[in-house]
C-alpha cells in the first residue's frame, strides 16, 4: 500500500490564505540581498509566499508585508518586475 506524500503548507503574505506549497509562488531573497521569483522553489535564501494572481501581490506590497517578509527594503522596480513576471 503506497504512502500518501505530505505536502508542506504555506500562508500567502497578501491574502493570508494557507495552501499547498507547490500552488503558491516564491519571492526570495538572495543571500546577495537580490529579490526575485523563485519558480523552482528550491533558491537559497529567506522565502516569502503569495498566490498566483496579482491582487494579492499589490496587497502584500501595499500594505508592507512583503517587505516584513524578506527583511530589506523592496524597491518599486523589484515590485513591478515581479508584477510583470506574475502576469506570464
Amino acid at each position: 500500500m503506497a504512502r500518501k506524500k505530505r505536502v508542506p503548507q504555506r500562508t500567502c503574505v497578501g491574502c493570508g490564505k494557507v495552501a499547498d506549497k507547490r500552488d503558491l509562488i516564491r519571492v526570495v531573497r538572495t543571500p546577495e540581498g537580490e529579490v526575485l521569483v523563485d519558480l523552482s522553489g528550491k533558491r537559497s535564501g529567506r522565502g516569502a509566499y503569495i498566490c498566483p494572481n496579482r491582487g494579492c501581490l499589490s496587497k502584500a506590497a501595499r500594505g508592507g508585508r512583503l517587505f516584513r517578509a524578506l527583511e530589506p527594503e523592496v524597491s518599486e522596480e523589484v515590485i513591478a518586475c515581479l508584477m510583470e513576471e506574475l502576469s506570464d
